[in-house]
């Protein structure tokens, strides 16, 4: 009686851990974090690796943002992989053929130039949201469709404007590594942990998901991914919040473009290229349902960083990169399944 009492209870921590999605993120953290380590001999949890992952976190997690908003809508969104392509081909022309700045940034007011840059950028990715929702609420195309057209075709003009070579821009990017910012510690970046636009990429992170979950803008998208018949006759203008929601997904494809422009030092036709495999990964890793109406920022974030502790603990421990594909098949595979386990545990 004692042994089933006891199979019964650690079942039902077993379930109540799976239905308990920060739960069961944080525990897969440390989990990957105690076999990494093991297998680097110590090294994994270094201050240069925990770096790492941040930085590439950095240049992702703002597709996984805008991800996680148009699943939670119900939609998809196959073109933010080349739209930062597009958007950090742009700057780089914009930056080298317009400013004529190739060389550095001397002589220029550094964060004047790099933050019309950014607006450039910014101003693309949204270009690429406003065709999204034209085709997906005007031309009634299926987001998937869409969406897929739309990568191919921002894929082709990134090669077009760059002529198919990396738009290289000046050589003191200094914006990327830890530099001085009125009003914030310097001690801050000395770390070498967060540079400055990793600070950024967080800060909008935070905002967008203060929009998700305490403001009428999460409250439309949840409702409409639920059930769109159901919102729309509550009064919700299911077109115009889903552009809106393309639009935001693009702006912030817009700003991961910028990102790995200045992280690169160069704008490529290739520099988004399979982004958008990993913004979908981490967005149903951290909970979000492809079937819409679920979905978590937190859980995003916590998703995204996952995958680049998995991709760094590969290296670390001397894995072959290719099966880093594999890798993450796998944990969208194991992420469904849980969201599976999820809906039984909760229909009993």
């Amino acid at each position: 009686m004692t042994d089933s009492k006891q199979a019964l209870s650690v079942r039902d921590r077993a379930r109540s851990l799976v239905g308990n999605q920060t739960s069961l993120l944080i525990v897969v953290m440390i989990v990957l974090s105690v076999v990494f380590t093991a297998f680097s001999n110590g090294t994994f949890l270094s201050t240069g690796v925990f770096a790492n992952i941040l930085t590439d976190w950095g240049g992702y997690i703002l597709l996984a943002v805008g991800q996680t908003l148009v699943v939670i809508s119900g939609g998809i969104d196959l073109s933010v992989g080349s739209t930062v392509s597009l958007s950090s081909v742009v700057a780089g022309f914009f930056m080298v053929k317009i400013l004529g700045l190739n060389s550095d940034l001397k002589g220029v007011d550094a964060w004047g130039v790099l933050a019309l840059a950014a607006l450039v950028a910014i101003a693309t990715g949204l270009v690429v949201g406003a065709v999204n929702a034209v085709l997906i609420n005007v031309l009634k195309i299926v987001p998937f469709i869409a969406t897929l057209s739309t990568f191919g075709a921002a894929a082709g003009l990134a090669i077009i404007v760059s002529g198919g070579m990396p738009m290289q821009g000046p050589s003191d990017f200094s914006l990327i590594n830890p530099v001085r910012i009125p009003g914030i510690d310097p001690a801050v970046f000395d770390t070498g942990l967060f540079s400055p636009m990793v600070l950024v990429m967080i800060i909008v992170t935070a905002i967008v998901g203060l929009f998700l979950h305490k403001a009428r803008f999460g409250l439309y998208t949840y409702a409409i991914g639920s059930n769109a018949f159901a919102a729309r006759a509550a009064g919700i203008n299911v077109k115009v919040h889903t552009s809106k929601i393309y639009l935001v997904s693009g702006a912030l494809s817009g700003i991961a473009g910028f990102y790995a422009y200045i992280r690169l030092g160069s704008g490529s036709p290739s520099s988004g290229m399979g982004m958008e495999l990993y913004a979908i990964a981490a967005t149903v890793i951290g909970g979000a349902s492809l079937m819409g109406g679920v979905g978590r920022m937190w859980g995003t974030a916590l998703g995204t960083l996952i995958l680049f502790t998995v991709q760094s603990g590969l290296l670390m421990t001397g894995v072959a990169t290719d099966w880093k594909q594999i890798i993450v098949a796998i944990l969208i595979a194991a992420a469904v399944a849980v969201q599976t386990l999820q809906k039984k545990n909760g229909a009993r």
